[in-house]
């Protein structure tokens, strides 16, 4: 499958408004995410290494990122920076690129998504962080769709409240959090949050399914967003490749 040509099977079916990307503002710096992904910017490179994903189970602690634990409102207010965080067990799973291993540390979730596709934005995007030994970031993003049941829905089913306790789920499959269809898109940007550091090795996903009322139980409790604005590419192509 040449995700060039499916790529309008990244884009929901209907889009309301209040699904655009607010966020902060655009930083000078050339190689920031996220970005918008367009058909003319994908290339395909035969020598370009895979993405070779080793997952398995493992517990979780979803927790409640702070931003703005100084505030004296901040347990009501929302930082825009602010979300819901899953935390892995250490060795439950990582990526191979080239050579170098990067383990999976947590994933997080922001409404809409950071990423655009052909200029819209899918309902949710599940960003999974991993890390190498030697502290170079690769992140996983994967964009969420309305559709079917799927795992990600038992990792939000109950969201950890920001100044309380975080939220115990037994062990998942975490293959399940990734589609089924296993071609990805690399570009090199930044972490989309402060204080966006340059040189993340980003991969995005075709579609995963979550129910309607995961989306509106996240959207419930990050009413204004918690997405950083799309940034330009200056010259960035984003390659294809598969994942193993």
């Amino acid at each position: 499958m040449n995700l060039k040509r499916s790529l309008p099977a990244l884009l929901p079916l209907v889009l309301s408004a209040s699904f655009f990307a607010g966020g902060t503002a655009e930083s000078g710096t050339p190689k920031q995410s996220p970005v918008n992904v367009t058909a003319n910017a994908i290339r395909f490179d035969p020598h370009a290494p895979k993405l070779d994903v080793t997952y398995g189970y493992s517990a979780l602690e979803l927790k409640y990122i702070r931003k703005d634990a100084a505030k004296t409102d901040g347990c009501t207010v929302r930082d825009h920076e602010e979300t819901e965080e899953a935390e892995v067990q250490p060795g439950s799973g990582h990526v191979t690129v080239a050579g170098t291993r990067y383990d999976l540390v947590q994933f997080h979730f922001h409404t809409p998504s950071e990423h655009q596709f052909g200029g819209r934005n899918t309902p949710l995007e599940m960003h999974l962080v991993h890390r190498s030994a030697e502290g170079k970031l690769l992140v996983v993003g994967v964009p969420l769709v309305v559709g079917s049941h799927s795992v990600v829905d038992d990792v939000l089913a109950k969201l950890a409240p920001e100044c309380g306790d975080p939220v115990d789920i037994e062990p998942i499959n975490l293959n399940r959090l990734l589609p089924l269809n296993h071609h990805t898109l690399h570009y090199t940007g930044s972490l989309t949050t402060a204080p966006f550091t340059e040189g993340v090795e980003w991969y995005l996903t075709t579609e995963q399914h979550v129910t309607a009322e995961t989306i509106a139980r996240f959207k419930g409790l990050f009413t204004a967003g918690n997405a950083r604005a799309t940034q330009p590419l200056n010259g960035r192509t984003l390659v294809e490749v598969p994942r193993i």
